[in-house]
């Protein structure tokens, strides 16, 4: 706003016009200012301030059209030291008017769409990567690499070219795993696996802030990785993947901080080629099965069942196979699921994630069966009574949101390695009926996908009340509008038709 227009205002105006013109105004004049005094040779505890002020007017968007500026965008990144190619992170004293130029540069490029654009003219991803790579080795300039992180994913949210480019060109696929690799101190054991000490201290509120940030940044470079994914990017996927893994199994500073760090990662485990996934579990050392050997000697002869699943310092095991970040997943499903709330956005990731794993992963699967679904001995109640995961799952069945039903059947469905026989033994014919509606299997059969022939053992208490379970059964229609069972209606038609087309 000009000046001749805010005095007319001012004169012509009503007394709430007349103030909000001169606070705009103000802040306008104000903002201009601010970037005068940048320009100049003064204290770092000036630029400090003045940068401080800046990135609170910087918040209305109004206050931001006149002043978004090539020349002060300029400004801008000399001060976050985006500009110099060559200058390392070495005067500490610089720090805080770093941190301070970067969160001003976070909240114009989100509120100015002039900001956006300016910012693909001058280079702004390839400059932010620089500045991270300067940053990755370094301690003590958190709040540097969680900005810089920040306004990377800002910029990748807002810009499609720029995943390309971040991609591609900048490789940032690579960088942003190494950040994360430093943020959680990762030592690597073998190629995909890494030590992981579950008596270790838990992350410093810095680092998993920048691990989130950088979580949210790669979820952007790698959105349609599943979809273009190639041979020559699987082992820079699987490292990514071993990350993620060694992600899971640590905790932040809160609770709910550990809750964001993995659901960042659940929601970048589901970019990954499932091909790629098999790095979340890994075969036991010579120590650990040894450990496992001895254990399941100790347990009951008669636990057979249980047999297979142990756990033995802290580690979950699996027919030789450390299971520990499938186990973490399972639980933070079943954390969203109590949650009551926002299944769609909290909980729809998670299961769409465990259902790829299993049906691509036959151990993974075989895991996530003897925890959700272990063989029947409650056979009184109905499937959805009781406070199990699988009674939990199966009330999702028949959840008002299609999505969340739709996915959780589809979780059921593979466990029983898409047997209809299988998934109604364990959810009943009224809970899984939507979903063999929706893939023609209301009369029984399969789904189209191969799985192996491993034994579905059945229980005593299962076998006793088998016989006594057809209480509900799908019926049809006879041409003669009498119910009869479904397969047998559907026989007769199938004749009616045959006979009608040997008459034509």
């Amino acid at each position: 706003m000009d000046e001749e227009r805010a005095l007319y205002i001012v004169r012509a105006g009503e007394a709430g016009a007349i103030e909000r013109v001169l606070r705009d105004y103000s802040d306008k004049k104000l903002c201009e200012g601010i970037f005068k005094v940048l320009v100049r040779d003064i204290p770092t505890t000036c630029q400090v301030s003045c940068l401080e002020v800046l990135r609170i007017l910087s918040r209305d968007k109004k206050i931001l059209v006149p002043v978004t500026t090539k020349e002060n965008m300029q400004i801008l990144l000399r001060l976050a030291k985006l500009n110099e190619s060559d200058d390392s992170l070495e005067k500490v004293s610089e720090f805080p008017v770093i941190v301070e130029s970067l969160k001003c540069l976070c909240n114009i490029v989100f509120n100015s769409q002039m900001a956006q654009q300016l910012s693909l003219e001058l280079n702004l991803a390839a400059k932010l990567c620089n500045l991270l790579r300067k940053c990755k080795d370094r301690k003590f300039i958190s709040d540097i690499k969680c900005f810089d992180l920040r306004l990377l994913f800002l910029l990748s949210l807002l810009h499609t070219d720029i995943r390309s480019q971040l991609r591609y060109e900048l490789q940032g696929l690579p960088l942003l795993t190494q950040i994360l690799e430093s943020a959680f101190s990762i030592k690597w054991t073998d190629e995909y696996e890494s030590a992981v000490d579950h008596n270790g201290p838990p992350l410093s509120p810095q680092e998993t802030d920048c691990a989130i940030e950088a979580l949210k940044a790669l979820f952007n470079v790698t959105v349609d990785s599943w979809k273009v994914h190639k041979e020559s990017d699987s082992h820079q996927f699987r490292v990514m993947a071993a990350v993620l893994r060694h992600c899971l199994l640590i905790v932040g500073p809160t609770e709910d901080k550990t809750e964001e760090l993995h659901s960042n990662a659940v929601n970048l485990l589901s970019n990954v080629p499932v091909s790629c996934l098999d790095v979340l579990i890994c075969p036991l050392t010579h120590e650990e099965t040894a450990q496992e050997a001895t254990t399941l000697d100790e347990l009951p002869s008669d636990k057979t069942a249980e047999k297979e699943t142990v756990l033995k310092n802290n580690t979950m095991v699996y027919n030789g196979m450390n299971m520990e970040a499938i186990h973490v997943l399972l639980s933070f499903m079943e954390k969203r699921i109590d949650k009551g709330s926002s299944y769609r956005e909290g909980l729809t990731p998670v299961l769409s994630l465990l259902t790829e794993c299993s049906r691509a992963h036959r151990n993974i699967r075989k895991f996530l069966k003897d925890q959700v679904l272990p063989p029947l001995r409650d056979v009184t109640n109905r499937p959805e009574v009781g406070s199990t995961v699988r009674n939990k799952l199966v009330r999702l069945m028949t959840h008002v949101d299609l999505g969340v039903k739709q996915i959780a059947a589809e979780f059921l469905f593979v466990l029983c390695k898409e047997r209809v026989d299988s998934l109604l033994k364990y959810t009943g014919y009224g809970n899984a009926a939507g979903l063999l509606a929706a893939r023609g299997l209301l009369a029984g059969g399969r789904g189209d996908n191969w799985y192996s022939e491993d034994e579905d053992t059945d229980t005593e208490e299962y076998k006793n009340a088998k016989p006594k379970e057809e209480l509900l059964k799908p019926m049809g229609l006879k041409p003669d509008g009498t119910i009869t069972p479904l397969e047998e209606a559907l026989n007769q038609y199938s004749v009616i038709e045959e006979t009608s087309s040997d008459t034509d």
